[in-house]
């Protein structure tokens, strides 16, 4: 079982940055991405962006590219979201995600292709 603890959210005035980290308890994460999803007040939680443990490569929602980088330090079995030019609209609890099994580019926006899940961390821009 992989528990996964996020740190980084909190309040920014729009147009400000944030960094969101999110660290696997394996000492090697074994899996084969990690991402993030958010959820806004009233609405279901929805893709961010993912990347590939092995090969680094990544992925964005359209209403994020351009805005949010996602990284990942191996070493550290971290992920981490770097989120500039902040809007109002992204604010929501960002949750953490993590893929044990073969990852499939046709389903990685989909909740259910994740097996673990962090407990959420809120970013709150301001306008």
């Amino acid at each position: 079982q992989v528990q996964l603890v996020e740190s980084g959210g909190g309040l920014v005035q729009a147009g400000g940055s944030l960094r969101l980290s999110c660290t696997a308890s394996e000492r090697t994460f074994s899996g084969s991405a990690m991402g993030w999803f958010r959820q806004s007040p009233g609405k279901g939680r929805v893709f961010v962006a993912v990347i590939t443990w092995s090969s680094a490569n990544t992925y964005y929602a359209d209403a994020v590219k351009g805005r949010f980088t996602i990284s990942r330090d191996s070493a550290k079995s971290t992920v981490y979201l770097q989120m500039n030019n902040l809007k109002p609209e992204d604010t929501a609890v960002y949750y953490c995600a993590a893929r044990s099994g073969h990852f499939r580019i046709a389903s990685m926006t989909w909740m259910s292709e994740y097996d673990y899940w962090g407990q959420g961390t809120q970013v709150t821009v301001s306008s």
